[in-house]
């Protein structure tokens, strides 16, 4: 097994990733939890996979599990699904005292994660990603949040959970524009920070050249998740730059109403069209934007900005969280493993997107 631990000034909690660990996930639960009530929030794809095997581990750690499933898909992240949870949380009597586990993908994990956060004024909670993207990222660092109508984790918190349970395993079970997904993200942190990572997803050739290093590649994710996080809790400096494409990214995503483009392909194709335009500006060297479409184009996951209309990408723009008084903070490389912040005016950031 292989741990990490988070270390900030009030929160502190592991993440444990084996092979198979979500079969023994009550014993680990059991470690931070001396209750009986647990509310399970999943999907209906993912309970129908591993439903039975985390209520057969609950019930053997002598808990009483409650299943919520909601819809799969981004379209789920949304206030009226938080409203039927919270709905179900009061039905069923759920208290302080319980425990909730999301198990899923990362609209579960930030579902439930706020759900968490919001009812009672805060419940503990575990998280339990089957994603490649929530394993690598979304489930890490206490950011969850639901969607509006304008725009994409508008309405958050900051709330992190007990401990991260993290089962390679289950990714075996994911197609293949899953694993992409997740990818995309991974490609992220070779990016701003690793250049090792960044060789070895570039080396990858075949589903079976993935999964032989895909622990690998979660614990060095997570590892430089960790470090951003600690440093950087409530992300208003140097944990930004893990939103390396994700301006134009998140724009993407609602442009299209959250169904043409998974989130990672839509970071990625951020990624390297953002990196195109800042190495024409000057602030990357030259060669960069090659590299990130050799290792796209490696992965097989699209990098091809599709035709916005930009008064649209404008205003998603206008509304992103990092517009800090008039002002975007964007992620530019300076090369690859090299990133940094730079800080726009929204009458520049045209020449960005």
């Amino acid at each position: 097994m292989r741990r990490l631990n988070i270390n900030l000034n009030k929160n502190k909690y592991e993440i444990l990733i084996e092979n198979d660990i979500i079969k023994n996930a009550g014993k680990e639960i059991e470690k931070i939890y001396q209750g009986t009530n647990i509310t399970v929030i999943t999907d209906e794809n993912v309970f129908e996979l591993y439903g039975e095997v985390i209520e057969k581990s609950l019930v053997s750690s002598n808990y009483q599990p409650n299943f919520i499933k909601v819809k799969p898909g981004e379209t789920s992240k949304s206030l009226d699904t938080l409203k039927n949870i919270y709905t179900n949380f009061a039905n069923k009597g759920v208290t302080r005292g319980d425990l909730i586990i999301a198990l899923g993908g990362g609209v579960v994990g930030d579902l439930a994660g706020f759900a968490a956060s919001t009812y009672l004024r805060g419940i503990n909670y575990v998280q339990i990603p089957t994603s490649l993207l929530a394993q690598i990222d979304s489930s890490i660092g206490g950011k969850v949040a639901v969607n509006l109508e304008e725009g994409k984790n508008l309405v958050g918190s900051f709330y992190h959970p007990k401990v991260v349970l993290i089962d390679p395993m289950v990714l075996n079970s994911l197609p293949d524009k899953f694993i992409k997904d997740g990818l995309g993200e991974a490609v992220k942190y070779g990016c701003i920070k690793d250049r090792e990572l960044f060789d070895i997803l570039n080396n990858i050739k075949s589903k079976k050249d993935l999964f032989e290093c895909i622990e690998d590649i979660i614990f060095k994710c997570c590892s430089i998740k960790k470090q951003a996080v600690e440093m950087d809790e409530r992300d208003v400096g140097v944990r930004m730059l893990l939103n390396f494409g994700h301006t134009m990214g998140h724009a993407i995503e609602k442009y299209y109403n959250y169904e043409n483009y998974s989130h990672g392909e839509a970071i990625s194709i951020g990624m390297y069209n953002i990196t195109k335009k800042s190495e024409k500006l000057g602030y990357t060297k030259l060669g960069t934007t090659e590299e990130i479409k050799d290792i796209l184009t490696n992965l097989g996951i699209n990098y091809t900005l599709p035709n916005l209309n930009m008064e649209t990408l404008r205003n998603s723009v206008h509304l992103d969280k990092k517009n800090i008084s008039g002002k975007i903070n964007l992620i530019l490389l300076k090369e690859i493993s090299n990133s940094f912040i730079e800080n726009v005016s929204l009458e520049n950031i045209e020449k960005f997107i």
